[in-house]
Parts: structure tokens; sequence; C-alpha cells
């Protein structure tokens, strides 16, 4: 099956008797798959129709007008993908409970995003997060750079990952060539800002598909526990009985800190330090935050995504884990030659883990609807992204290529990065595939280790520290990408290997664990911010006001450090204006419609109405009983967070 992920055939066959298996092979799925998607493509079209997607403002921020509720949704959509459900099961399968703690750490980073971060985004006026610093420290560079970095990590960790997990449960229910079924979600990505009513149902059908399989696949939580222990390969041969056998501590969430494939303080600080860079300070998380009506409204939707957190435990580990007891020969199969037979990949094959359920054990109709609800997983995640990744592009990089560019051209601009970006991932697919010992989880964390404590390090101080300046902190994000890149580098270079086949890098270079890793880069950078900064010149208060903690409540003008590289060209618009208009044909009429160009344009306001609504965009007051009805529900939530790490640490 190895020709599955770099041949060129269109089905997959099953090496051991060259029949190609085909799971959704029946009426009821095809016509439950049939009607969804109908279902998402009339929504999405609705969606494009109704939203006003012709200005900057509304169509990257949803015109700052949503309430808590969807952003509570789709923060968690935004996140939860498809390559949760495949890396997060994968790895569960692989060693235990332990992986749910990296979705339980943002029932308290949430909390730190709503009340400490958020605020002071609102009041800096931003739109973007290399906008914000850009505000912040001045200069071009510190932006330029994080702009880049972002578009790397969203193909390295996110748009490949999502991809090619999402392939997976193509390959496993219809037996399609890897490759082609990556194309067939790629070109399903429309307007889906308003699915959040069906991203809820598919979570609450798949709460219940979790619990069918613990209750009555497995038989209770004690047999279950049993059972896991004993879920062992049959072919073995010789290889040292650590590879296969499921880990002593497999039901607990704190590791040795030596010996343990998570260790604890990595787990308790080092993830903590990727969870701020992702919920804090990256433009998919914070830009669902931006959009929202009020401040309140920030904390009860971070609120309502910290208790939807809760439930990945539930719906990805449980059941990964439960797929190896089902399919120990070939989740957990050990021999390189007999992984290569069930899945294409030598190193292992725990991704297949959720989809091998899905496809083998659901009913015909409900397996419809579980690839479908995948779909939309996977269709969410990946219209977040590239949403997200345009924003950064056009705001951030093309204006600066174009600093006359119109509203139109950032659009269609927005929309071509779009198909660039699919084909790169694409492409890195295979490095995906066989990279951390086929773990899709753990290659998506520790790429994220390597890149992203700098950046973090860079907000925290940016916040928290108004001495930081420019220099400092563009000599820690150098210096910290220099360190990560030689520690990723070498990964790729030498490989990350197997428990069969270790890798040969040398301890001093990769053995040490990528969550301790990011400590160490988080310090470094931190350190090199800070002596950087006092030996060198600060910046005046007069350029802070309301940019970090301690001058929030500023009122007196801000002088801008720079001065915004764009503008709306209303020259440009009048000139749009007085041309004479001409109906265009109805295939004109798609695409600009599909890039967001309608042909009404958002009204002219007056300088007083600009500044008006600028005071509403930057406003964080909040009304004293929601303020404490939301500051309640945080206490109760991290209460929540505490207790579950002890009940299963």
């Amino acid at each position: 099956m190895s020709q599955d992920y770099f041949g060129f055939s269109w089905r997959r066959s099953n090496a051991r008797n060259g029949t190609a298996p085909v799971a959704v092979n029946n009426a009821a799925d095809i016509s439950v798959i049939v009607i969804y998607f109908l279902v998402v493509l009339a929504v999405g079209v609705w969606a494009m129709v109704r939203t006003n997607r012709a200005t900057v403002g509304g169509f990257f921020l949803a015109g700052r007008s949503m309430v808590w509720w969807p952003i509570g949704a789709s923060l968690f959509a935004s996140n939860i993908g498809s390559g949760h459900f495949v890396g997060i099961a994968g790895t569960a399968a692989a060693s235990g409970i332990a992986i749910g703690g990296f979705e339980w750490n943002a029932l308290i980073v949430v909390v730190i995003l709503a009340w400490l971060f958020v605020p002071i985004y609102i009041k800096a006026g931003v739109v973007t997060m290399p906008e914000y610093l850009k505000k912040r420290f001045g200069g071009q560079r510190i932006r330029i750079y994080l702009s880049v970095l972002s578009l790397f990590l969203y193909v390295f960790t996110k748009i490949s990952a999502d991809m090619f997990s999402g392939a997976i449960f193509i390959n496993q229910a219809l037996g399609l060539n890897i490759y082609l079924a990556v194309v067939i979600p790629s070109s399903w990505l429309l307007d889906h800002s308003s699915l959040w009513a069906l991203v809820i149902y598919y979570f609450f059908i798949l709460i219940l598909v979790s619990i069918i399989y613990l209750k009555m696949i497995v038989g209770g939580y004690e047999s279950f526990q049993q059972r896991y222990m004993t879920a062992i390969p049959s072919v073995t041969t010789n290889i040292n009985a650590s590879c296969y056998e499921p880990r002593a501590d497999s039901f607990h969430i704190f590791r040795n800190a030596i010996t343990g494939d998570l260790p604890w303080p990595g787990l308790v600080f080092g993830l903590t330090i990727q969870a701020m860079w992702y919920w804090c300070t990256d433009q998919v998380i914070v830009q669902r935050c931006l959009s929202a009506k009020n401040l309140s409204h920030v904390k009860a939707g971070c609120i309502l995504c910290g208790y939807l957190k809760l439930l990945p435990m539930f719906l990805m580990v449980f059941p990964g884990m439960i797929s190896r007891i089902l399919y120990a020969d070939m989740v957990a199969c050990v021999d390189p030659d007999e992984c290569l037979k069930y899945c294409g990949a030598s190193v292992g094959c725990t991704n297949i883990a959720y989809p091998k359920l899905v496809v083998d054990l659901m009913p015909n109709g409900l397996r419809g609807l579980m690839l479908s609800v995948m779909m939309a997983s996977l269709m969410s995640s990946l219209t977040s992204i590239f949403n997200s990744a345009s924003t950064l592009f056009t705001m951030d990089i093309y204006t600066k290529i174009r600093r006359s560019a119109t509203e139109r051209e950032l659009m269609i601009a927005g929309r071509v990065f779009i198909l660039g970006l699919i084909g790169v991932s694409i492409a890195w697919i295979p490095v995906v595939q066989s990279a951390q010992s086929g773990q899709l989880f753990d290659y998506i964390q520790s790429i994220t280790s390597y890149l992203t404590p700098p950046v973090a390090a860079v907000f925290i101080l940016a916040i928290f520290c108004k001495r930081i300046n420019e220099t400092g902190a563009f000599y820690g994000l150098t210096i910290g990408l220099l360190i990560g890149l030689s520690r990723m580098i070498a990964e790729f270079a030498y490989g990350t290997g197997s428990c069969v086949n270790p890798s040969s890098c040398p301890t001093i270079i990769c053995g040490v664990h990528y969550l301790y890793f990011s400590i160490i880069l988080f310090v470094t950078s931190c350190i090199i911010i800070v002596g950087v900064s006092l030996m060198t010149k600060p910046i005046d208060d007069k350029h802070l006001y309301r940019l970090c903690w301690s001058l929030r409540n500023c009122t007196e003008e801000r002088v801008d450090l720079e001065q915004d590289d764009w503008l709306d060209n209303q020259e440009s618009n009048n000139m749009d204006i007085e041309e004479p208009e001409e109906e265009p044909g109805w295939c004109k009429k798609a695409v600009m419609s599909f890039c967001g160009l309608e042909k009404q344009r958002a009204p002219k306001l007056s300088p007083e109405e600009q500044a008006e609504l600028q005071k509403q965009l930057t406003d964080t007051t909040e009304k004293p009983l929601w303020r404490s009805v939301v500051n309640a529900n945080a206490i109760i939530l991290l209460c929540v967070a505490v207790f579950l790490h002890g009940f299963y640490g």
C-alpha cells in the first residue's frame, strides 16, 4: 500500500489480496453525504450573499458584530480540525490519555486570552497581530517577520496536517489514492462563517458515538483499562517489548520528568508557552475574538470554548485507545513490513485509529454522517486558516509591494494566494506522514515548539513590559528562530526515526524533549529581548498609550511610531464609480461574489462618523452585571480545569 502515498494510482489496493475495499458503497451512506454537502453548499452561498464583504472590515472581521455563542463555537471549530481526530486519537492509541492534557491546557489559556490579551488588542484598534507589533514597536521588519513565519507555520503544521488527516478518512472509506483524496476537500472550500449550528450538532453526535464505544463495545471504563493494557500486536518478531507494549502510565496525564514520553514539567510549562502563542497571538484565533460586539461577549465566547475543550478527551482520546483494543494488529503494528501492509507507512499506523473506527463500526447511514462530520470539521478549520492567512498576506505583505492597492485588488490577491498555499501544503504531505514515528499530533507540536516560543516571548513582553523596544524584540525573534531552526533542520536531516529504528541524530541536538526545548527557547528569547532592550533607547510613553498593560487606560491621543501603509483608496473608488456601469454576465457575477467583490459598496462615512465608529471599535467597557457573570464563570472554568488535571493526573 506504499504507493497510496507516493504513487499515482487512483485507488489504494489491499496488499494482502490485491482488492480495493470500499466502505462507503451503499445507498444510505451516499445519500447522507450528498444531502449534507448540499446543505453545506446552500448555507455557504447564503452566508456569502448576506455578509457585507465589499470592505476589508466586513470581509475579515464580520463587521465586529458577533455575539458570544458563535464566537465560542467558532473558536472551537477553528481549533478542532480533522488533524485532531486523526492526530490525537493516533497518539492516544500509542501512549494513552496524556495527550488529552494538550486539550485541557486550553481551559486556562483561553481565560488569559480574554482577560489579558484581547483588551489590549481592542484598545489598540488592530486587525492583525503583526499590525499590533508594528504599532507597539514601529518599523517593518518585525511585522514582516511575523507574517512570513505565520504563513510557514500554516503550511507546515495546519494546512498540510489537516489535509493529510482528511485524506486518510477518504482513503479508508473510498479506497482512493491519498493525493486524490486531498484534492476532494480542497475543492469544497466556501465561506463557512455561518455554520456554527452544524458544527455544534456534529459534536453532539460524536459525544453519543463515544458513549456507545465505551459502554457497548468495550464494556465500561474498568474493562477498557484492562483491555488497553493487553492490546499487543500478534507480529512482534524480535523487537523490544517496550516498542509494542502499552506504557505502564498510559492512564495518567502527568508522567515522569525524565523517562516520560510527555514529561510533566514539559506538559505544564512547555505546553503553556505553545498554548499562549496559539490562543493569545495567533491570527486565526484572535481574529474570532476581535469580531465580537464587546469585551463581555469575548469573555463569554472564550469561556464557552473552554467548556467545549473538555470534549476531546472523550471524543478523540478514548476512541483512539479503543481502536487499539479492537485492531491491535493494525493500529499498534510494530514490525515495519506489517505496518507497510496496513497503512503504507513503515514507522507505524496509529494515524488510522479513528478513521478505522468510523469506517468499520458505524452502520450504514451513520457512517456517511460521520464522514460528513469529519469533512465539515476539515473545511471549517481550513476556511478559518485560509481567511486568516489571506489577511496576513494582503494586509502585511502585499500592501508593501502595492501601497496603492484598492480593496478589490486585495480581495483578488488574497484568493490567489490561497490557491498557492494549497499547492505547497499538498507537496509537504509526505514529510508529515513519516515524521515523529508516524504520530501526526506529535509532529505538529514539535514543529510548534521549535518555531513559536520567541513569538510568544515578544508578545508577552510587549504587553506586560513597556521597556521592551524594537531592537530587543527583533534580535530576540531572529536569534530564537535560528536556534529553533537548527533543531528542526537537524531532525529532518537525520529523521525522527521510530522505536524500532531510532534516529541517528546526536543526543545533544535531538535528545532534549521538544516540550523541554520549548521552555529553553522561550527563556533564551526573553533574556535576549530584555537584555538588548535595556542596552538601547526606550520608547516614549506617548507612543505606547493603550498598547501595553500599564498604559491601557490612558486617554491621551497616541502618536503612532509609523502611519498605516495602506488606507482605503478613495480616489480609485471614485474613479470606479464614475465609470459607466455595465451589467456583468452571470459568470463574472459568480467570480466577483466568490472573491467578495460585490457591486454594492459600503456607505461613505463623514470624518465625525469615522471617529465615532473607531471609538466603538476600541471600546472595552462592560456592563457591571455581565462583567460579574463572566468573571464568575471564568473562576468555575479554572476550578474544573484543576479538578480534571488532578483526577486524571
